[in-house]
């Protein structure tokens, strides 16, 4: 395959166009932020049957899988030699780092607790996208990001008693990758088609996760039941390819910052699902937290940055 040169190369989609729609770089943003609401719950179905470096490898394998087809059917060309360093970053934070810190710890954290940590990934991205593109949002952006970050985290050690648990160091640890790696596919996706960015991501990482899963499985109990399945198909197909398909989309039409506060809904979708698919108790602080959110939500998507 010869290299991408531009933006709009075909068979791509020209993402110049989207940068004219707002409305719809937001339906796409928040249809990613729905996708990556079930992924806490479907990786609580999957270490039902996997052990965790299993599940994380085999979701990586499969949409890489998914991804490379779709850009050898299509005839995708090659990404400029230019663009294969931002894509080691989005293959290490959001293919990689990201599900495996939140799979290991979701294994002694419960998906609401999980959800709320990750609450604050938003914020985080502002600020990897302020350092790395050098956006400027405004101070009322800020001001209201801020809050949005701070109801969440008030939420968090509310529910945690105000302890740090080795569960939650790696989520810590998921932010700062994921945050990375959106900022980098945020920023690539200006100059290619979204899922482009994550397909080449995916692909780009089949030399570590193809032996990393044979490794995983030889060493992991797998118990294939209805659950793990299901699970791990939303993990590899809905949460890594989709869902970052649409998200890096509308990313790239309303810009990193913004899209980034949509996310603040993210963890109160979880508790949803948290509820109603895994039957965990919704914390009594969860409505409070939903309103604060939302009215921070509605302030970011306002502000001119």
């Amino acid at each position: 395959m010869r290299a991408q040169s531009s933006a709009t190369t075909a068979p791509g989609i020209a993402v110049a166009t989207d940068r004219d729609r707002p409305g719809l770089g937001i339906l796409q943003a928040a249809l990613g932020v729905i996708a990556f609401s079930l992924t806490f719950p479907a990786t609580a179905w999957g270490l039902e049957g996997f052990g965790p470096w299993s599940l994380v490898a085999v979701r990586s394998v499969l949409a890489a899988v998914i991804a490379g087809g779709c850009l050898l059917g299509l005839r995708v060309p090659l990404p400029a030699r230019r663009h294969w360093p931002g894509l080691a970053v989005v293959g290490a934070g959001v293919v990689l780092g990201f599900p495996l810190l939140t799979t290991l710890a979701l294994q002694t954290s419960t998906t609401a607790h999980a959800a709320v940590v990750v609450g604050l990934l938003p914020l985080t991205t502002a600020l990897c996208s302020a350092l790395r593109v050098g956006t400027r949002p405004s101070r009322t952006f800020w001001t209201a990001a801020l809050a949005g970050a701070a109801a969440v985290l008030a939420f968090t050690v509310q529910q945690s008693g105000g302890d740090l648990s080795t569960a939650d160091l790696y989520l810590f640890a998921a932010l700062l990758v994921c945050a990375a790696g959106y900022t980098e596919g945020g920023r690539l996706a200006r100059v290619m088609p979204g899922w482009h960015v994550i397909g080449w991501a995916l692909v780009l990482c089949l030399p570590l996760t193809v032996p990393m899963a044979a490794l995983a499985l030889a060493q992991e109990p797998v118990r294939l039941t209805a659950h793990s399945v299901t699970g791990l198909l939303w993990v590899a197909v809905g949460s890594q390819f989709v869902g970052l398909v649409v998200w890096y989309r509308g990313m790239a039409a309303i810009g990193i910052p913004k899209a980034s506060q949509l996310q603040l809904a993210q963890p109160l979708l979880t508790l949803v699902w948290s509820v109603l698919l895994l039957g965990e108790h919704l914390p009594v602080a969860a409505p409070l937290t939903a309103a604060a959110v939302l009215v921070c939500i509605a302030v970011t998507q306002r502000a001119r940055g």
